[in-house]
Parts: structure tokens; C-alpha cells; sequence
């Protein structure tokens, strides 16, 4: 079968193609933006990519068209779909028909940190030597391919509360019925498509919905609104995970920054991770997976000694580069929250040493300013944060400014870059934070400091 997929360079699109190819499909595939890593890893996979959206590039008549979410009605090539009648479908459903069916589903939700627990927990069963076919919203290091159909029982899968096409305005997680399902956090996001919290609460009870009585939920003790969206009606055991608390699932720090802590079972020590990762979000994420694993029988042992060899994933606080005394950061962070969280484990990690953060605001929720209270704090931890204020973005970025005093606004990369070199011979950790291509600055500002 030839499966031509729409907006195929996006992280869940791009996997939904490499299970394709595995599973012996033809796969092609367009989209608006063609970047790494993604697009090298299609290329690998032996996919054919078209770059932009046209009518012609339908011409070999696909037997099935994957349509990605992020496409609507007036996209030329959505158009073509439905006037030349075209199989279509949305990729969730693919996904559940084609991959999912009869599969042990351990499904990871929530605002933040779903790509990094979903490796996470892919890693702790390939570690044990299960073969789980995964799919993840990135790139992770101990792998080096989002996606894999795997062998066995079990599918390890990021279950995303967006939308699942045009066509299909549920969320993409309530395809997927987990029998294991982290619901690592909730807050308000994807304002381009929820008016308010209340509307995606909904939409996590309906995920809720789907998990079996004798599956489970793993969610943090403290996190009120998913608290509130277990009490709409929840018919599954649920275990909690907390830090310096009293959750059956709790981790003891023994550093601030979250690299070195003990891990609790009911009170009683199951071991200690010692890794390169920081920030108390990636202890609960941590916990969530240890849990998670220990569901379908991997010891908090063998876990735990596993995640002393996570990699991290593609574009999570990756060290992309060091550079004299400046050390050059690509993180995914798109919502105030991940910013704040992400600084507080390196300043906890760095002491006093400068720290820089370079932002595109390009997550739908963060152009439409909805975030405008929330964003300047979350920089505290930074002693600088340049953000760039692109010229199609919906609101004035200047305003952030009168709210702090270490906020800087460019609207030229060039300007950025000069700053930054300014700044190199202080040295110092710079994180560029974008969950895209960033207009090229990852490139260009190594190549002006090596200069």
C-alpha cells in the first residue's frame, strides 16, 4: 500500500511514518517545513519528502492519505484530498487500527515532560530486554529513531491532548485506550484549539474514560487539576508519585538539582538514580516511569539501574556545543512552566555560573500571547533572557519588559547573535529554547563564536 501522510515532518507524523515503512508500506509525505531531525531521519527510513503542499504531489494516487492535525480546509493540498476522493484518515486512528490493536498500551500525558517519560519508560523495557515498540515525540539518544513497531505485548506511546485532525476535533489520546496511563501534569495550553482549562480537564476525563478497572493511572500527589479530573469519575486503581513527601511512589533528594536521589516504594529505599539530568520535573518524570514499568513487571531495581544510562532525548537540554567557557543548549521548551522548571534544574546544577536564555515563542499557545502574565517570570533563573519577536507574531513581546529587568527583545536573529558574542567572553551556559528551527541560530551562532 502507498500511504501519503500531510504535515509529515512533525514528531508524531514523522513516527507514524517509520511504523509504516516497518510494517512494509510505501510512504511518502509533505509538508511545509522540512528541518532535522526529523527529516534526517525520514530519509533514512528510505521516505520520500516533498517539501510544501500542492495538488501535484498526489499525482501517484496514495492509496491512503494520513492527514496531521496542524492542516485545515484551503490547504491546497487537503483540498486536492477531498475533491479527488482520497482515503483519508486521521494518524491517531491509523495508529489505533494499525499498530495499537491487541497491544498492552502504556500511554504518557499531561502538558510537560511527555516525550522525556515516554523514552524514559522505553528505555527501562528495552534495558530489561522487552522489545516494546514505542512512538515518541522526539528523538531519543538511547534509540536514535522516534518510532519502532517492536515485538511483544507492549506499546510505549506519548498520548497527546491536541486535537486529532481538522476532521477530528477529539484529542489524539482518547484513540489510544492505555492500560497503563501517566498523566504527569495539567495545565492550561494549546490555546488555539482549547478557550479555556475546563475544556481540556474535559477532554483528559475522556481519556480516563477508556482505561481499563484493571489498568492504572500514575500521577503526581500535588498536581490539583489532574486531582480534579479524577474526581469528574475514575473507575481504575491510582498510585501517586511526590518528592520529599509521602507518596507511594517518593523521591528523597540528596541534591537540589535532582541528579542524585532515592527512590521509595511505599517508605521502604528500592535504590538511587545518579544521572546527568536536573530539574525536579525530571524526578517526577523518573518516578512515573519506574512506576509505569513496575505495572507490567520490571523490578524498581532493574529500573532504576536502567535510567543510570538514559540518554535524554534530541533537543532536551542537549549540550550541542562547548565552545571556550560558553556551553550551548538546544531545549524543546514551549510553555512557561517548562522554561521555569527547565532554568531552576540547571541554576540548581550550575551555582552562580551566567546563564542565558534564548527563546522563540512559536508554540500556538505562546503566539497568542496567552501565557503574557507567566512568561516573564519564568525566567528567574536566568541572569539574561533574549526572546525574539519574530514579525508574524500576534502580540507586542515588549510588554514583558515592564514586568522584569533581565528581558531583552530582538527582532533580528543578526542582532541576536551580536549580543550573544558579546556576552560569550563571560562565559556561561546559553539555552536556546524553541520547539523549532529557531530561524537557524543553533548553526549560525556556534559558527560566530568559533568566529
Amino acid at each position: 500500500m502507498h500511504i501519503h501522510i500531510l504535515g509529515i515532518c512533525g514528531t508524531f507524523m514523522g513516527g507514524l511514518a517509520v511504523l509504516a515503512r516497518q510494517l512494509g508500506h510505501e510512504v511518502s509525505g509533505s509538508d511545509q517545513n522540512v528541518y532535522p531531525p526529523m527529516s534526517d531521519q525520514l530519509e533514512q527510513q528510505g521516505i520520500t519528502l516533498m517539501e510544501g503542499y500542492r495538488a501535484e504531489n498526489l499525482a501517484n494516487k496514495p492509496d491512503l492519505v494520513i492527514i496531521g492535525n496542524a492542516l485545515s480546509r484551503g490547504n491546497p493540498e487537503v483540498e486536492a484530498v477531498l475533491n479527488q476522493g482520497l482515503h483519508y484518515v486521521s494518524g491517531p486512528q491509523w495508529l489505533a487500527e494499525h499498530v495499537l490493536q491487541d497491544k498492552w498500551v502504556l500511554g504518557v500525558a499531561g502538558t510537560h515532560g511527555k516525550t522525556t517519560t515516554t523514552s524514559m519508560l522505553a528505555w527501562i523495557l528495552e534495558h530489561q530486554g522487552i522489545n516494546a515498540g514505542f512512538l515518541i515525540g522526539g528523538i531519543p539518544l538511547n534509540f536514535g529513531i522516534s518510532a519502532r513497531l517492536g515485538e511483544g505485548a507492549f506499546f510505549v506511546l506519548e498520548a497527546d491532548e491536541y486535537d486529532s485532525a481538522f476532521f477530528d476535533k477529539r484529542s489524539k489520546f482518547v484513540h489510544y485506550r492505555p492500560r497503563t496511563a501517566i498523566l504527569n501534569n495539567l495545565e492550561f495550553d494549546h490555546a488555539d484549539i482549547f478557550p479555556d482549562l475546563a475544556a481540556i480537564k474535559k477532554q483528559f476525563h475522556h481519556l480516563v474514560r477508556t482505561i481499563p478497572s484493571e489498568g492504572l493511572i500514575i500521577s503526581p500527589a500535588s498536581d490539583e487539576n489532574i486531582n480534579d479530573v479524577l474526581t469528574m469519575g475514575c473507575w481504575t486503581k491510582t498510585v501517586n508519585t511526590s518528592i520529599n513527601a509521602d507518596a507511594a511512589w517518593n523521591a528523597k533528594l540528596h541534591k537540589a538539582d535532582g541528579s542524585h536521589f532515592s527512590v521509595m516504594l511505599n517508605n521502604i529505599e528500592q535504590g538511587v538514580v545518579l544521572w546527568s539530568l536536573t530539574g525536579e520535573h525530571n524526578v517526577y518524570n523518573a518516578l512515573s516511569a519506574i512506576a509505569a514499568a513496575h505495572h507490567v513487571g520490571v523490578s524498581p531495581s532493574d529500573a532504576i539501574s536502567a535510567l543510570g544510562q538514559f540518554k535524554n532525548v534530541k533537543r532536551r537540554m542537549e549540550v550541542i556545543a562547548k565552545i571556550n567557557q560558553v556551553t550551548l543548549y538546544d531545549d524543546f521548551a514551549h510553555h512557561p512552566t517548562a522554561i521555569q522548571t527547565t532554568l531552576d534544574g540547571l541554576r540548581k546544577q550550575v551555582g552562580v555560573e551566567r546563564i542565558i536564555a534564548i527563546v522563540e515563542p512559536r508554540s500556538n499557545t505562546m503566539r497568542l500571547g496567552t501565557h503574557t502574565d507567566t512568561l516573564a517570570q519564568s525566567f528567574n533563573n536566568a541572569d539574561l533572557a533574549i526572546i525574539y519577536q519574530p514579525s508574524n507574531l500576534n502580540w507586542d513581546l515588549t510588554q514583558l519588559t515592564q514586568q522584569v529587568d533581565n528581558i531583552e527583545i530582538y527582532s533580528s536573529i543578526d542582532d541576536i547573535i551580536a549580543r550573544l558574542q558579546r556576552e560569550a567572553p563571560l562565559g556561561g551556559h546559553f539555552v536556546m529554547m524553541s520547539n523549532g528551527s529557531f530561524a537557524g541560530l543553533y548553526q549560525r551562532l556556534q559558527a560566530a563564536l568559533l568566529g
